[in-house]
């Protein structure tokens, strides 16, 4: 991917953080991340790790995600190569595999994914497991799946999900937020 079209999630930022009504230091201290650190992001002089950007997005009452997909116009046909650099840390094994702002979101984890944090988003999601295993406690319940399995978890369900073997790959793709599902 050439230099100019990798994710800045800048201006994604600082959007929200200006609609929250919140200051740079505000928003450090609910991530835990410098104030110049974030202003820096803000001015897209650095590009946060996908923890990092997960951090920011907790402060900001969002997801990782929507700050993606918000940072980047959309494109009516996008092709993301396999060995697109998405910009985010190369570390955090995670890049989207869909650009701009759409009706949907996806990104592809690969490697470890602890279950240590817990999502709920309002619009449905789908779990596609393209190689190892994971684990995905919804409900109450464990499911396990391998490869070539998916689980869809409709919106509003409470969910945590961890790989349970160290080259697994996972396709996530989630309905936007900012997509109202009407019921049937």
């Amino acid at each position: 991917m050439e230099a100019g079209n990798t994710p800045r999630v800048g201006a994604a930022v600082r959007r929200r953080r200006r609609a929250l009504d919140l200051t740079l230091a505000e928003v450090a201290r609910l991530s835990g991340l410098s104030s110049p650190f974030l202003s820096q992001i803000e001015n897209d002089r650095a590009r946060p790790s996908m923890r990092s950007l997960q951090r920011i997005a907790d402060a900001l009452g969002t997801t990782a995600v929507q700050l993606l997909a918000a940072s980047d116009e959309t494109r009516t046909v996008d092709v993301v190569r396999a060995g697109d650099d998405s910009g985010l840390d190369r570390e955090a094994r995670v890049r989207p595999v869909v650009r701009g702002r759409h009706q949907l979101h996806a990104l592809e984890f690969v490697g470890e994914h602890e279950a240590d944090r817990e999502f709920r988003h309002r619009n449905d999601e789908l779990m596609y497991v393209a190689d190892g295993s994971v684990e995905v406690e919804a409900e109450g319940r464990i499911h396990r799946l391998g490869r070539g399995d998916t689980l869809l978890l409709s919106g509003g369900v409470r969910h945590r999900w961890r790989s349970t073997e160290p080259g697994a790959r996972v396709l996530v793709v989630a309905v936007g937020d900012h997509v109202e599902v009407v019921e049937p």
